[in-house]
């Protein structure tokens, strides 16, 4: 499988990354090893994790999924042939959330523990905490990374200036900044006002910011839990938007002539966009995690690439065609 680089720290992670939200609750023990042994043995190497996946589940705690990984890799043996992201701020039992001081050395610790690892290769800031001065949250991070438990910080669900402001601040005192963004995004657009609640979308500003500073994009929820392709599921209120039908038209169209699924388009798409973006795959059977995977195999035509971003919007496939 590819690699990309992190940044410019020097680490190098998988081109696509397996999420791990219902892993160890939802998804049983067995089946989860064998979902993380299929991905691992493919040549993936990044597994994104949180501290409070998965409390939202009835009987769930937080921490299960965590706990699963662990104990894969202690099985396995295989922890440093990974790399393990792991998330803190958002609240779960025995955690009241937030990004102070105390919040991420004890949110760390814990996650560690859980991991059976002594460092994560991203730690995440998930969601923004308003009431901690951001000097506490990034001396904070500065100490985890300074101290080998965590390699390079990444920002999640943040808004765009307050990760301007969070680097700034880093680079003033010489610390450590975030060099990874992961947001929600897919191939459809969100509609006009469209409400996520703490999650936020990933902006054309958030992309020019990115590639302006050599940061990692990170996508989540990247194929709507098979909203593409199974044709039960309508697509999210949040997508319903005046482009939507031309759009998902594009996709079959490009998935039709290249004889794949509109997921592995989508996946093809992403990593093809300037800047490239790495998407984060999941799935409950390993025929999931393959056709993901296989995605990529492809490569999109400047012509497919033009109709994919511009649909919706045709002034501007005539200018993304013209030669420069």
């Amino acid at each position: 499988m590819d690699k990309v680089q992190l940044g410019n720290s020097g680490v190098w992670a998988s081109a696509l990354a397996m999420g791990s939200d219902v892993l160890g609750s939802k998804i049983d023990r067995t089946t989860t090893f064998g979902l993380l042994d299929y991905f691992a043995d493919r040549g993936g190497t990044l597994i994104d994790t949180a501290n409070f996946y998965a409390s939202w589940l009835p009987g769930c705690q937080g921490g299960e999924s965590e706990t699963a990984i662990g104990a894969w890799m202690k099985a396995r043996g295989n922890r440093n042939q990974l790399l393990i992201s792991s998330k803190l701020a958002f609240d779960y039992p025995g955690s009241p959330g937030g990004l102070t001081a105390q919040q991420i050395e004890r949110e760390c610790e814990k996650s560690l523990k859980r991991l059976q690892t002594d460092h994560l290769d991203i730690y995440y800031a998930h969601r923004d905490d308003f009431a901690t001065p951001m000097e506490e949250t990034m001396a904070a991070f500065d100490r985890l990374v300074k101290a080998g438990k965590v390699r390079v910080l990444g920002a999640s669900n943040l808004p765009i200036w307050r990760i301007a402001e969070a680097n700034t601040i880093a680079a003033a005192h010489g610390w450590h900044g975030y060099q990874v963004i992961q947001q929600r995004y897919t191939y459809v657009r969100p509609r006009h006002g469209a409400d996520f609640g703490p999650q936020i979308f990933l902006s054309e500003e958030i992309k020019a910011f990115a590639k302006h500073h050599g940061i990692t994009l990170v996508a989540y929820s990247v194929l709507l839990q098979g909203t593409y392709t199974r044709p039960e599921r309508q697509l999210p209120a949040q997508f319903a938007g005046v482009d939507s039908d031309e759009r998902i038209n594009a996709l079959k169209s490009v998935a039709g002539e290249l004889g794949v699924s509109p997921n592995q388009v989508v996946i093809a798409w992403m990593r093809q966009s300037d800047p490239s973006i790495l998407p984060i795959i999941a799935g409950s059977r390993t025929e999931q995690l393959q056709e993901n995977i296989d995605a990529l195999k492809l490569t999109l035509s400047n012509e497919q690439m033009g109709r994919l971003t511009t649909a919706g919007n045709p002034v501007i496939l005539e200018a993304w065609l013209q030669p420069t």
